[in-house]
């Protein structure tokens, strides 16, 4: 279907994305692509002819976040053609579509497709042409990959490489909201990878569902992505984001370690720390496994972030299991605990299993797992005082401190009066000398200037 721009010239949309990396990286392409024909970005204290939000549905409190930004998007911007898409929308049109204010919703397959739908419902009166619809299709029926390479106000690239999940974990719905795995080409990819590389992008992000399951559709792997992307020249660091263990290759870590542009940065999902509750997840992959690939992180790349997410209160973990999942994450040399509070997702296989923790439990156990986090954070970063090293510097507010990341992800500070705009997205070396005030980054001073 061909697009009418003239539809779209002079309109303002306004955007709100809740939820993964995946999110904002499609709400910043939608963004694009809309600016591209004459739609922009709404200004402060304007009211928007579009709104945008993109949802997310990994709890029931994500739920919430999401009715509440909907209704607060309706109200600041009266009159507005109202569009939501994203994992809620797939897994609940209808009640989305009910939410007074809201015209159009679209599930995981039609997102792709934006552009159509908006053309079609601002071919008239946008108010009066709508009637509250949505359009979604069965997770076994949702098959379109909806490229997105893109930073949106962020110095970062997030290239999303991959899409929905085959995996089904007694706890989450995400592949009833994302769809089964499946993948864009390797060419294509390194094709946005130079595009970026282009617009002056130094840094990309690999982003997706289950992005070690690349590649299914394809016949490609996640391996040869990664070699192909460590030859795009002007692309000066990759990060992966979140990878499953049992998906995260010997070969893959190894690769890393000699390549030239990955940087030694790791995400990598546990849940639990406990192969009882692991097994009552359908994690395919057990304590002993992921210890493996930790040591061998460690030892081909000794100065590896290593980030790991946590469950806490699942159904069916009693105390003694949680105690083994502390006892097991405190023994790892990790950087940094992701810690979420089991949320009851209806539909999942988990609701089945009998013994439910307390609200209150769940509280004492994420503060203790929260707790650890931040003495294993505080030790990795007290390690770098008084070291050098190269840092991608991140646009700071006028009269604010300025911020960056080392190849190892340490987050570093400038103080306000060495900020300098012209370091915006530049590689520069600096001396870290100690932490900031709230301990959150490592003070820094540049070298070299």
């Amino acid at each position: 279907m061909m697009i009418d721009s003239s539809a779209f010239q002079g309109k303002k949309a306004a955007y709100y994305t809740l939820g993964c990396k995946l999110n904002f990286s499609e709400t910043s392409t939608f963004g694009r692509m809309l600016q591209e024909l004459g739609v922009r970005p709404v200004s402060e204290g304007e009211v928007a002819d579009l709104c945008l939000i993109n949802t997310c549905s990994v709890t029931d409190v994500a739920d919430h976040k999401c009715r509440q930004a909907i209704h607060r998007m309706v109200r600041k911007h009266p009159g507005a053609f109202v569009v939501v898409t994203g994992c809620y929308a797939q897994l609940s049109p209808a009640t989305v579509s009910e939410i007074e204010g809201v015209d159009l919703v679209l599930g995981s397959n039609e997102k792709a497709t934006l552009l159509q739908y908006l053309s079609e419902a601002w071919d008239g009166n946008p108010k009066t042409d709508s009637l509250h619809q949505y359009y979604t299709v069965k997770t076994r029926e949702i098959k379109s990959f909806a490229p997105s390479c893109s930073r949106g106000n962020r110095t970062r690239f997030f290239l999303k490489v991959q899409d929905g999940c085959d995996y089904f974990c007694t706890y989450c719905t995400i592949p009833y909201a994302r769809g089964f795995s499946r993948s864009a080409s390797i060419s294509s990819l390194v094709g946005q990878a130079r595009e970026a590389a282009a617009e002056g992008g130094r840094e990309i992000v690999l982003t997706g569902v289950n992005i070690g399951d690349f590649g299914k559709n394809t016949g490609e792997s996640f391996l040869d992505l990664v070699k192909s992307l460590d030859e795009v020249e002007g692309i000066a660091r990759y990060r992966i984001s979140s990878l499953e263990p049992d998906l995260l290759s010997d070969e893959l870590i190894a690769y890393c370690a000699q390549s030239r542009a990955f940087m030694p940065h790791f995400h990598i999902p546990l849940q639990s720390g406990s192969d009882e509750v692991l097994r009552l997840m359908h994690r395919r992959y057990d304590i002993s496994l992921f210890a493996a690939k930790i040591k061998l992180i460690k030892s081909l790349m000794p100065d590896a972030f290593i980030g790991v997410d946590v469950i806490v209160g699942m159904r069916g973990e009693h105390e003694e299991h949680f105690e083994q999942t502390y006892r097991f994450l405190e023994s790892l040399d990790i950087s940094q605990l992701h810690v979420f509070p089991y949320s009851e997702r209806p539909g999942t296989q988990a609701l089945k299993i009998d013994y439910v923790v307390s609200e209150r439990e769940k509280k004492e156990r994420s503060s203790r797992l929260l707790a650890l986090s931040e003495s294993k954070t505080h030790a990795f970063y007290q390690q770098w005082i008084g070291r050098e090293a190269e840092v991608l510097m991140e646009k700071a507010p006028k009269g604010k401190a300025m911020h960056g990341f080392t190849r190892n992800y340490v987050r570093v500070e400038l103080p306000a009066s060495l900020a300098d705009p012209s370091l915006d997205n530049q590689l520069v070396n600096v001396k870290m000398t100690g932490f900031n005030h709230d301990q959150s980054a490592l003070l820094a001073q540049l070298i070299g200037r």
